[in-house]
């Protein structure tokens, strides 16, 4: 597999991996200062295997890789059924089935799933790219993708399935879908979309769950909901402002008071938080540098290949990483309502770190690929890509 390919080193993207380790770092640190160090160290753990997955995944032939995307599809599939409908699958009295029990660990289906949808749309878009702008290829790439979303969905994982969504739409937008599909698809999914925001703000709703529900009241009117769902958004906002410029950890404060302890999961959802309290404007500043940095580079190498599977694979996984990190920070600045995305790198849990570690590592083979192959393309190259 590797003895017939000829990379090209000089184009090993070190900086993506630096920037990565630099947030992983802040979010080590972050776990540690928030009081749980088993917490640390097990992170710590999962860098050190994700360090390996991205050095031995980015010698590893994408185009490999995307010969057996039809075995991940019904893999992501299979494991995504057992989370909702068998006894393996693990709600932590949350009412919401995002785990699944594998002999004493649990795992998060979903984030891998992720990471298997964008190489699952590469390959899709790459064969059917000549016959994008048709109408019945467009519906069957939205079948492929609502598949999995909708069993994401019903977890009930809301936020995870609108990753899936905004995947779905950068991938395809750029593919080279037509602006009058676009904008058929905008004049009917918009008045859609408004009526079912109306309705599901609505007593006796059935689309969301109540707690779901209360997110978007909450979000709507924070007063009212202070003390219960707007609890942990509204702390939040408190710990971020209480770190001024440089921070209480920057600043020397040795003090165990820390405003982001009254935030339930600020070693996930929340670690933003924790990052503006100890690290102030600062360290804000430096971590969602270092995420623009990262996206930035995807792109940069999703421009330079000439392979298209390769671009569709290097976009996809910046709008992952764009989705996540800009809903995230917006969730714990209460931009946006309440939901439950982890902050890529960053946030405690080794599904996610794991499956971002190797978006990036495919990534980075692609910008390592000296010879370019069409695999899976029966038009050649496609020359729609990065020209709206």
């Amino acid at each position: 597999m590797l003895k017939n390919k000829k990379y090209d080193l000089k184009n090993f993207s070190v900086s993506i991996i630096i920037a990565v380790l630099m947030l992983c770092s802040i979010g080590v640190f972050c776990l540690y200062k928030a009081g749980d160090v088993s917490m640390a160290k097990r992170q710590l753990i999962g860098i050190v295997l994700g360090l390996f997955v991205v050095l031995v995944g980015a010698m590893i032939d994408y185009h490999f890789i995307c010969k057996f995307v039809i075995l991940y599809y019904f893999i992501a599939i299979i494991l995504l059924f057992m989370v909702r409908f068998t006894s393996y699958g693990v709600d932590h009295d949350t009412g919401a089935f995002r785990w699944l029990r594998i002999s004493s660990m649990e795992v998060q289906p979903s984030e891998l799933v992720k990471i298997i949808l964008i190489l699952v749309l590469s390959v899709l878009f790459t064969k059917v790219q000549s016959k994008l702008n048709r109408w019945g290829i467009f519906l069957l790439s939205g079948i492929v993708m609502m598949i999995p979303t909708s069993l994401i969905l019903i977890q009930t994982d809301l936020s995870s399935s609108m990753v899936c969504m905004f995947i779905f739409a950068m991938m395809i937008f750029m593919a080279g879908l037509s602006l009058k599909i676009i904008g058929i698809t905008l004049a009917v999914s918009a008045p859609v979309g408004a009526g079912l925001f109306w309705y599901v703000i609505q007593p006796g709703q059935k689309l969301l769950t109540n707690e779901q529900q209360k997110r978007i009241l909450s979000f709507l009117d924070p007063e009212k909901y202070a003390l219960t769902v707007q609890y942990q958004q509204i702390h939040s906002v408190n710990a971020i402002a209480s770190g001024k410029v440089l921070g209480k950890a920057l600043l020397g404060d040795t003090s165990d008071f820390r405003l982001y302890n009254k935030v339930y999961v600020n070693e996930s959802d929340f670690i933003f938080s924790v990052v503006a309290e100890e690290l102030g404007f600062i360290g804000c500043v430096l971590v969602i540098a270092l995420f623009a940095f990262i996206v930035f580079k995807c792109i940069l190498i999703a421009k330079r290949t000439n392979d298209f599977t390769g671009k569709m694979i290097a976009i996809g996984v910046s709008a992952m990483l764009v989705f996540q990190s800009f809903v995230n920070i917006s969730v714990n600045t209460a931009l946006l309502p309440n939901t439950g995305l982890p902050l890529p790198f960053m946030s405690y849990g080794l599904s996610s770190l794991l499956s971002n570690f190797l978006g990036i590592a495919i990534v980075l083979n692609v910008g390592i690929q000296k010879v370019k192959h069409g695999l899976f393309s029966n038009t050649g190259e496609n020359e729609i890509f990065f020209n709206y």
